[in-house]
């Protein structure tokens, strides 16, 4: 994965889901199993673990990486496993009462751009605000 230039926390979050997929099959070695037991893992995160559509995509892709790249036996695309439809989490947005406390509490030089950004619709959320800095990032 370092070799494909695949980031730090991509090759992290593969191995651990390799991991898991391998103790979840009785710590079977992956070249014995196939799209079955992938097929089996991938269901078994949705029914009995409730995990989100985007961690059993990880997931997903992680075994397919394993399977073609390091076993050299692709497993099938045509998988029919149980897919998650657990709903996105909402994004922590401000209040309106919240924007106001902070558009009324706004250094001047700052003022303009903060109105023009929440009078524009894009939202304003806790992280987009630099305290240390005094800054709000876009």
């Amino acid at each position: 994965m370092q070799a494909r230039h695949y980031a730090k926390k991509t090759i992290e979050a593969y191995l651990s889901w390799i991991l898991q997929y391998i103790v979840y099959q009785n710590k079977r070695h992956p070249s014995e199993m196939g799209t079955r037991e992938v097929e089996d893992f991938l269901s078994h995160l949705v029914t009995d673990r409730n995990l989100a559509m985007r961690s059993q995509n990880q997931a997903l892709n992680a075994l397919v990486f394993l399977y073609k790249h390091v076993i050299h036996k692709p497993i099938d695309v045509n998988m029919r496993f149980k897919k998650s439809n657990k709903n996105k989490k909402l994004p922590t947005v401000l209040t309106v009462k919240e924007v106001t406390n902070l558009l009324s509490n706004m250094p001047p030089h700052f003022l303009l751009p903060a109105q023009l950004m929440y009078g524009s619709g894009l939202r304003l959320r806790y992280h987009d605000i630099d305290f240390d800095y005094g800054a709000l990032r876009i």
